[in-house]
């Protein structure tokens, strides 16, 4: 299948049920250090070989389940723990990954890999305080390590610079919005007069105004490798946070007879697959929306051609396209993991400034209702007081506690705010569903982990058919879990070039029917995801 390609159904793909890994068992968290025999310790080394094998071909789901193995049969050896850290982080399981680390340090309080291996979990999760400490330690087991010792000079850099901008915000700086509107007005923004590229048009009062051709001439220009210039990207921003300030933190989007929509899970900056995504799904009509489900920014080096083009549209068709905030759209993951960076590159410090204030404008969660009764329903559809199914799109899932509801998440105060690390925010934006029943720790390391008793009981409660989050890969670009109430959609295909996977999105209509797209990888120009990544920290994100 080429990328240009899509094959679509209406029930998820077999295999595609779970999460990529799972909780480590009850036999190694419990496990005592000792009575380890010569022939454990040949078995393990077997293993681990296949185990290596395996994270070598990107498969690191099996290298997570060999390396488990490994160490059920050798818990001695601290590279068993550490290597599970390593192929937990290439899953984006921060938190069990920092448990492997920290138990390969228990193992051997002297082995600085596994020292290394935390610092980059800590700095992962946006804890580069943390990240100092351990890499210290790892210079002072390795003095001559000066690839670390550059590492640790970058994220002390990092911390002191991260404090002093909470020190600026403490003393208080003018709204960007308003600020770049006073540029603007004051003439300090003009557009180059070398520039050669696509021209906005101006309406009747002169100001700017968005259209379809505009769009497809700026996706050439990027296409050529080519940036707007710094006026054009500020237009594009405020066109679009005209309309998101607009917005409450819950979206109502009623699917009219006749109407579609598309929804579209993570995409992290790879922008063409975004366009071959685009031409799959048709960009947004009267008759069809797009609906955009967060982290469209970070990883990939293309984070300004995506967030600039799907602003556009949200500027030309403010009631047919709709984004979600995920929990990349923050300051914390965008200075990690290579926004920042790629926004100051190309369009300057007070344009970064600009994303940043308007990230937090974005709306939380949308509510895609349908609004005709199905002819057939089953007796355990879950359906609105009107009997008619809906569904609640989210970026990350549920929340630490029962209880909440629609009108609540409604209600979440959102603009100038970031959305931390606990409460209804955050929840929204960072927690993942597992297969236990309850709540569990998170295997970021950040949020919590809700099971499918959890799932019903808040659909129950609120009268909403299923979930539709984002925020993990899922091999097959999707996944239907918890007994059909909750699934995973992710639409960045082969994530950072690395995992393989396949992309997806969801098609709904005005009966609330789902139907499942799945696309590959498209080919793009030689450049590296975390391209823009600061301070010399991007090879430790991959």
């Amino acid at each position: 299948m080429d990328g240009s390609s899509s094959t679509s159904s209406s029930a998820p793909p077999s295999r595609a049920s779970t999460a990529p890994s799972s909780l480590p068992s009850p036999e190694i968290q419990t496990l005592t250090l000792g009575g380890v025999t010569d022939e454990d310790r040949a078995e393990a080394a077997k293993i681990k070989t296949k185990a290596n094998q395996a994270f070598a071909s990107h498969n690191f789901v099996e290298a997570v389940r060999l390396y488990t193995q490994a160490i059920e049969v050798n818990p001695l050896d601290a590279t068993y723990w550490c290597n599970r850290a390593a192929a937990r982080t290439k899953l984006e399981e921060y938190g069990f990954a920092l448990s492997d680390a920290s138990k390969a340090i228990e193992v051997d309080p002297k082995y600085a890999k596994a020292f290394y291996r935390r610092a980059t979990c800590y700095l992962q999760i946006a804890k580069p305080q943390l990240a100092v400490a351990d890499f210290k330690k790892v210079v002072a087991l390795e003095p001559r390590n000066t690839v670390v010792q550059s590492q640790l000079t970058a994220t002390q850099k990092l911390v002191r610079r991260i404090e002093f901008e909470k020190a600026i915000e403490v003393e208080g700086e003018k709204n960007p919005v308003e600020r770049c509107h006073e540029i603007i007005a004051e003439g300090g923004c003009e557009v180059e007069k070398a520039y050669a590229g696509p021209q906005l048009s101006t309406g009747d009062d002169g100001k700017y105004v968005m259209t379809e051709e505009f769009i497809k001439g700026m996706i050439e220009w990027f296409k050529a490798g080519k940036n707007l210039p710094r006026r054009y990207a500020w237009e594009i921003i405020l066109g679009a946070c005209s309309h998101f300030v607009k917005e409450e933190s819950l979206v109502n989007l009623d699917l009219q007879d006749g109407v579609t929509c598309d929804v579209i899970g993570d995409v992290h900056g790879q922008f063409y697959d975004l366009l071959n995504l685009y031409s799959l799904t048709g960009t947004p009509t009267e008759k069809h929306c797009l609906l955009m489900n967060g982290d469209l920014v970070d990883r990939g080096s293309w984070s300004i051609e995506v967030i600039l083009t799907a602003f556009a549209y949200k500027w030309l068709y403010p009631t047919r396209m709709f984004i979600n905030r995920g929990n990349h759209e923050a300051k914390d993951m965008n200075r990690t993991y290579g926004f920042e960076g790629e926004a100051k590159h190309k369009h300057g410090e007070q344009t970064y400034k600009l994303f940043a204030h308007v990230f937090t404008t974005l709306p939380l969660a949308t509510l895609v209702s349908a609004t005709k009764a199905l002819t057939e329903t089953s007796t355990t559809t879950i359906l609105s007081p009107q009997g008619l199914k809906r569904y609640f799109v989210v970026h990350g899932g549920l929340f630490s506690k029962d209880g909440i509801t629609l009108d609540d998440v409604r209600k979440i105060p959102r603009i100038g705010r970031q959305p931390g690390q606990d409460g209804l925010m955050s929840d929204l934006l960072w927690t993942d569903p597992q297969t236990l029943p309850g709540r569990g720790p998170s295997k970021r390391g950040v949020g919590i982990a809700f099971g499918p008793d959890v799932t019903k009981r808040w659909c129950l409660l609120n009268g909403v058919t299923s979930i539709i989050r984002s925020h993990e890969v899922r091999q097959d670009g999707y996944a239907v879990e918890h007994d059909g109430l909750c699934t995973t959609v992710f639409s960045a295909p082969n994530y950072v070039d690395q995992v393989g996977n396949k992309g997806a999105f969801i098609r709904i209509n005005a009966e609330g029917d789902q139907k499942y797209f799945q696309f590959e990888a498209t080919p793009h120009p030689p450049m590296k995801p975390m391209a823009y990544a600061q301070g010399g920290l991007a090879s430790l994100m991959m």
